[in-house]
């Protein structure tokens, strides 16, 4: 499970750098905080290390991990809300749809937990 507050960390330190320009400073707890955040998103530990040595490279990191957030974050709340939809009008089938489609493209390990949590219940249903 991720670090709710690392995530909320990643989405300032984005948009501070991103929607404000402001410049990243790449600080030893920077470092950690994307390189931590970088494993919870499927970002392969090489990758994330290697991003790390340039100011450049780690902007783009943080830029990829807040993005895999925001759209897995989307893309799994979209899918559930439709999966709901189908189970409150007692098709069960059309709603495992949905979710199973977002498990074919998800990649953060959480909201691909969160999704078959979804299926699970379902399946109990």
């Amino acid at each position: 499970m991720p670090e709710q507050d690392a995530w909320n960390q990643i989405w300032e330190l984005n948009h501070r750098v991103t929607d404000l320009g402001e410049p990243l400073a790449l600080t030893d707890e920077t470092r950690a905080l994307l390189r931590d955040t970088a494993a919870e998103v499927a970002i392969a530990p090489e990758e994330a290390a290697s991003a790390l040595h340039g100011d450049v490279s780690a902007a783009a990191l943080l830029k990829e991990i807040a993005k895999r957030i925001r759209v897995g974050s989307r893309r799994l709340s979209r899918a559930i809300a439709e999966a709901m939809k189908h189970e409150e009008a007692g098709d069960l089938e059309a709603a495992r749809v949905p979710l199973l489609e977002l498990l074919d493209v998800e990649i953060v390990p959480f909201y691909r937990e969160l999704a078959q949590v979804q299926l699970d219940a379902l399946d109990e249903s």
